[in-house]
């Protein structure tokens, strides 16, 4: 139990409850740090890493955990629902990772540097469920957290940014003068950029070809200037943090749900280790869906695409939860198309009305809030909700994830969003009313219908 500041428990208990402890916060979406807005204009940012070649700034806001040790794999096996067998070096994995009801907690990737060298990269969630583990584990292994620039601005121990559009490939030949090996997919490969080692995974988005970089913090200066002076013949562009909250929406990857952590006795010594420095701990809940249970709110690994990466064959933390909700799923994750005329008219009415004016959208990416979920409907009856918004230059269309049920999922249904938060109890919601903007359901991954098949 955290002897500090105050524990998330406490923090719930004192709003009330965790439902009214998240619509309270004034945080709004995540920002990212290091990078700016924009280096040009983020609508050409977007379009450069479908049309030519991209460079994705990761270094500030991915939180590493390093995990050393001669049992992490068993100490693994215990946690995610991935299958470990085999897992060799330089591979990685995303990993996933279930509460005991077998409700989603959080997901990253898991990198397999060496026989016993892990890093676990992304958003905060993963690291933090997994550090919690470490301290009680009698297993081989030893936990270091590198938070990211939001916790503070320091040097890391490791620069990150990836590399993506259909140029990728040849500029990454040409910068690394011959040494760039041939890795397949999800693996990992080394290389020299500048006369430094750099260290790559073959991953791509948006259905493009890409590499994730990473090297020694110190040598990053270099490789940078590298890509720069090689990139320039490419047309690489630099990808602000507004186009980069955006990459999420064309793959289907849902980034950040909330974690189901705020609810079950299960859970209750966890809620006690988080302090108040956790982003767990500061989250807001914006968005029309409306429910005092915060189990409403959460999403299953199999709802959101992950029962592929199961493994039935073993036990881990949520593995019977699991088996039930696969048993019994009903909701499952799409993309959704907003319609151009309803965004039109509901931005008009945010800008230029005074009294009944709609909840603003912003541009290119509107979530107002850590998590969001606005009520989707058909003909009249609640079918799910839809969260992380964004406007994609790639064929001028406001889309959003959406979580439905099973009979609303078919590509082309159309569904009502109910967009805004009236009677919002944060500082960071201007007075508005609520307004209903026409959905049409598409695949997720949003890349299959626009950049596979042509259709828009």
């Amino acid at each position: 139990m955290n002897n500090g500041p105050a524990s998330l428990e406490t923090l719930i208990n004192n709003a009330g409850g965790a439902v009214n402890f998240l619509r309270s916060s004034n945080l709004g979406p995540y920002v990212f740090p290091g990078i700016p807005p924009e280096f040009s204009n983020w609508r050409a940012e977007q379009r450069a890493w479908n049309e030519g070649v991209a460079l994705l700034e990761q270094s500030y806001h991915m939180t590493e955990l390093h995990l050393h040790g001669t049992q992490v794999i068993p100490f693994l096996s215990e946690i995610a629902l991935n299958k470990f067998d085999p897992f060799q070096e330089l591979r990685a994995k995303q990993i996933v990772l279930a509460g005991h009801d077998g409700n989603f907690i959080a997901d990253a990737i898991l990198f397999r540097e060496s026989e016993t060298f892990f890093r676990v990269v992304g958003a905060p969630f993963a690291s933090d469920w997994l550090l919690y583990h470490t301290e009680s584990s009698n297993y081989d292994v030893k936990a270091t957290k590198d938070d990211n620039w939001s916790i503070g601005q320091r040097p890391r121990h490791s620069f990150r940014f990836q590399i993506q559009g259909p140029q990728a490939l040849e500029l990454m030949r040409e910068i690394t003068g011959g040494t760039l090996p041939d890795i397949k997919f999800f693996r990992m490969g080394d290389m020299t950029i500048a006369d430094k080692p750099v260290r790559a995974l073959r991953h791509g988005m948006a259905g493009t070809p890409g590499f994730e970089l990473y090297g020694a913090w110190d040598h990053q200066q270099a490789v940078r200037e590298a890509f720069d002076e090689v990139g320039a013949k490419y047309g690489m562009r630099k990808v602000g943090a507004m186009a980069y909250s955006t990459t999420a929406q064309h793959s289907g990857w849902l980034p950040m749900p909330i974690p189901a952590i705020y609810s079950s006795a299960e859970m209750l010594p966890y809620r006690e280790w988080l302090s108040a420095y956790f982003l767990e701990s500061v989250a807001s809940l914006g968005g029309s869906m409306l429910s005092d249970k915060v189990e409403d709110y959460y999403v299953d690994p199999i709802e959101i695409g992950y029962g592929g990466l199961v493994d039935w064959d073993r036990d881990f933390i949520g593995a019977a939860a699991l088996e039930e909700k696969k048993a019994n799923q009903s909701r499952t994750k799409v993309t959704l198309e907003w319609n151009d005329e309803d965004v039109a008219r509901v931005m008009g009415d945010a800008i230029f009305r005074r009294d009944g004016g709609a909840q603003f959208i912003a541009m290119p990416m509107p979530m107002y809030a850590t998590f969001q979920a606005d009520t989707l409907l058909r003909n009249g009856n609640i079918t799910g909700f839809s969260t992380w918004p964004g406007f994609t230059a790639l064929n001028n269309k406001m889309i959003s994830l959406g979580i439905v049920g099973l009979d609303d999922a078919e590509p082309g249904t159309e569904l009502a969003m109910l967009w805004g938060e009236p009677g919002s109890k944060r500082a960071t919601v201007d007075a508005h009313s609520l307004r209903e903007i026409r959905v049409k359901v598409a695949p997720a991954p949003y890349f299959d219908k626009v950049f596979k098949s042509g259709k828009q």
